[in-house]
C-alpha cells in the first residue's frame, strides 16, 4: 500500500508538470501562427494509450513514462523528422519563425516551471505558513551520533554557528547544509572553532555500508518512557508509559544522551530515577543490566511535544497572500542555489557525489508513504524548479540547447545548418541516454545491493 501511495504521488506531480511544461511551449507556438503537430503526455513510440485530433494537433498518452513532447511543425526535435525537413519551409513552421519568436517558444517550458515553483511556494506559505525549531534556539547545542558527523569533528553540545559564512535558520536545514557546503563554524565551551567539510563528504555518506538511519546531526531530546521491552529487569520496577526522567541518583540530567551515557557508570548496579510523572516528581529504583542498559524504549517525540515540554521554543509564522509573494520568491530563489550546488558536487568527480545521483526511483521515493498534500506540492515545486533549471543545461537535446544557438543566430546574424542541428540533436540524445541509464542503474544497484 505504501508503494501505491508512493507510485500514485509521483506519477500524478510528474504528469503535472510534464503537460505544464509543453504547454508552456504550446501557447506561445499557438501565439506565433505556428503549427503544433502533437501535444503527448509520455512517449508514443509505436503506439499510443490514447489519442483524439482537435484542430490541426494530435493530443495524447503515450505509454513510456519519461517525459512528454510537443512536436511543432518545422522543428528539429526527438521526433527527428527529416522527411518534414527536407521540403521548403512553410510560413507557419518554427524554422520560418523570426528568431525572437522560436526564442519565447523555447523558454516557454523552463518560464511555467520557475512560475509554477514560486506559485506553489507562495501558496504553500499562504496556506500553512512556516513552523520550525530555530537552529538559534538550540541552546544546549546538537546530538552527535553518527560516525561520520564526529569524523568531521563534531560533537554532543556543539552549537552550529554557520556554514559556508551563512547563519541556519530552520534546525531541519542544518543536514543539507552540511552536505552542500565547505565550511563551517561551531561553538564549543565558549570558544568558536572553524572546520572545514571534506571534498569526497558526499561520496563518504554513500559509501557508508551501515545504512544512515538518523540525521547527520540530531535534536537533544529528554527520554520519556515509551515502553518497557519484554526482556528487561525493570517489568516490575513501577516505571509508567510516559515518564519522563530528569535525574539519575539525585544528579539532575536533561537529555537523553546524558542519562544513557550516566547508566554506564552504574553497569550492574541497583540506582535510582527521578522521573516527572504529570506534574508530580517521583523516585524509581531500577536495574541497570551489564550492557548498561534499563530495557526502556524512548518516546519519538515532536517538536510540537518537546516545546510543550519547555526543551525548545518553536518559530511560527502565519503570511497573509501579500506577504507569502515575495516569500514564495526567496523560497524558489534558495531552493535553486541549493540545487546548482548539489549539481555542481554531481559534476566534479573528486566529490564522489555522482555515486548518489538517482532516477525515477529515487524521486519516487522522496515522497512520503502516507499521502499528505503539503509534502506532495512541496516536493512539486521542488521538482519542477529542478525540471527548469535541467532544462536550461545547453545541451542540444534540451531546451537549452535550443536557446544557445538561437542566441548565437540573433548575435551574429547566422544560423545553424539543419544538418548541424540534427548531428546536434543526436549527440544530444546520447548523453541524455547515457545520463538516463547511469542514474537509474544506481538506483537499481543500490535496491539489489
Amino acid at each position: 500500500m505504501e508503494i501505491l501511495i508512493k507510485a500514485s504521488q509521483f506519477i500524478l506531480s510528474l504528469s503535472l508538470l510534464i503537460v505544464l511544461h509543453e504547454l508552456g511551449h504550446f501557447i506561445p507556438a499557438k501565439l506565433f501562427k505556428t503549427k503544433v503537430e502533437k501535444f503527448y503526455l509520455f512517449f508514443d513510440y509505436k503506439f499510443s494509450l490514447f489519442k483524439k485530433k482537435i484542430g490541426e494537433t494530435v493530443y495524447g498518452i503515450g505509454w513510456i513514462p519519461l517525459g512528454g513532447y510537443v512536436k511543432i511543425a518545422g522543428m528539429i526535435d526527438e521526433s527527428m523528422d527529416k522527411e518534414q525537413m527536407k521540403q521548403e519551409p512553410k510560413p507557419w513552421e518554427f524554422r520560418s519563425k523570426p528568431a525572437w519568436q522560436r526564442l519565447i517558444i523555447m523558454l516557454g517550458g523552463v518560464t511555467v516551471n520557475f512560475i509554477l515553483g514560486i506559485l506553489i511556494y507562495i501558496c504553500l506559505l499562504w496556506g500553512y505558513g512556516e513552523k520550525f525549531i530555530p537552529n538559534e534556539n538550540v541552546k544546549d547545542g546538537v546530538w552527535v551520533q553518527d560516525s561520520l558527523a564526529m569524523n568531521l569533528g563534531l560533537k554532543t553540545g556543539d552549537k552550529i554557528i554557520n556554514i559556508d559564512g551563512e547563519k541556519p535558520r530552520m534546525f531541519r536545514e542544518l543536514t543539507a547544509k552540511f552536505i552542500n557546503g565547505e565550511v563551517f563554524s561551531i561553538e564549543r565551551n565558549g570558544k568558536t572553532i572553524t572546520k572545514q567539510i571534506p571534498e569526497n563528504f558526499i561520496a563518504q555518506l554513500i559509501d557508508k555500508k551501515e545504512k544512515l538511519e538518523r540525521p547527520l546531526i540530531s535534536l537533544r531530546v529528554p527520554f520519556m518512557i515509551a515502553k518497557l521491552s519484554d526482556s528487561s529487569l525493570n517489568i516490575n520496577s513501577g516505571l509508567e508509559k510516559k515518564d519522563l526522567i530528569v535525574g539519575v541518583n539525585g544528579t539532575k540530567l536533561k537529555y537523553y544522551d546524558e542519562i544513557v551515557s550516566s547508566f554506564q557508570t552504574y553497569k550492574n548496579q541497583t540506582i535510582s530515577l527521578n522521573v516527572k510523572r504529570g506534574e508530580e516528581l517521583k523516585t524509581v529504583n531500577v536495574k541497570i543490566s551489564q550492557e548498561g542498559k534499563i530495557g526502556a524504549y524512548p518516546v519519538n517525540l515532536s517538536q510540537e511535544q518537546l516545546e510543550r515540554l519547555g526543551y525548545y521554543k518553536l518559530a511560527n509564522f502565519n503570511y497573509s497572500f501579500t506577504e507569502a509573494i515575495p516569500k514564495g520568491f526567496q523560497k524558489t530563489w534558495t531552493t535553486l542555489t541549493d540545487y546548482v550546488k548539489q549539481l555542481k558536487k554531481i559534476f566534479n568527480p573528486s566529490t564522489g557525489a555522482y555515486k548518489g545521483l538517482g532516477g525515477f526511483l529515487s524521486i519516487a521515493d522522496v515522497f512520503p508513504s502516507a499521502w499528505s498534500w503539503y509534502a506532495f506540492w512541496s516536493i512539486t515545486a521542488f521538482l519542477s524548479i529542478m525540471l527548469g533549471f535541467m532544462n536550461l543545461l545547453p545541451i542540444p537535446a534540451l531546451d537549452g540547447g535550443h536557446v544557445v544557438f538561437t542566441l548565437w543566430e540573433m548575435i551574429t546574424g547566422k544560423k545553424p545548418s539543419d544538418k548541424f542541428l540534427e548531428y546536434a540533436q543526436i549527440i544530444g540524445f546520447i548523453i541524455l541516454l547515457a545520463l538516463l541509464i547511469f542514474a537509474n542503474g544506481n538506483d537499481i544497484a543500490r535496491k539489489l545491493f
